[in-house]
């Protein structure tokens, strides 16, 4: 079998546009509460930002792409949670606080 295997990338390029891409999203964050402050798809954004953030955070910074792929999928659901929970939070706040509770 033909099995190519990957590495961790030695370049410090793809970090700092990873990381430059993270501020980037953070900037547009506080500009979008600004402007659509109390909106009903402002949640829904934030949530998407998050998902994406996390999302990049784990490809390049954890390097989930090379990682054995229970691990992978499981990062990738802990990352996922975090903007489900924010949009069952927004949208469906007393139902889930009642579901979530203990």
């Amino acid at each position: 079998m033909n099995q190519t295997q990957i590495s961790p990338s030695t370049s410090y390029r793809p970090l700092v546009t990873t990381w430059l891409t993270l501020v980037g999203l953070t900037i547009i964050s506080v500009l979008l509460s600004q402007w659509l402050h109390g909106g009903a798809w402002l949640q829904l954004l934030v949530a998407a930002i998050v998902w994406l953030k996390g999302d990049l955070i784990a490809r390049h910074f954890v390097e989930t792409r090379i990682a054995h792929p229970f691990i992978r999928r499981v990062t990738h659901y802990f990352i996922a949670f975090t903007p489900v929970a924010l949009v069952l939070t927004a949208f469906f706040g007393k139902e889930f606080a009642r579901f979530a509770s203990i």
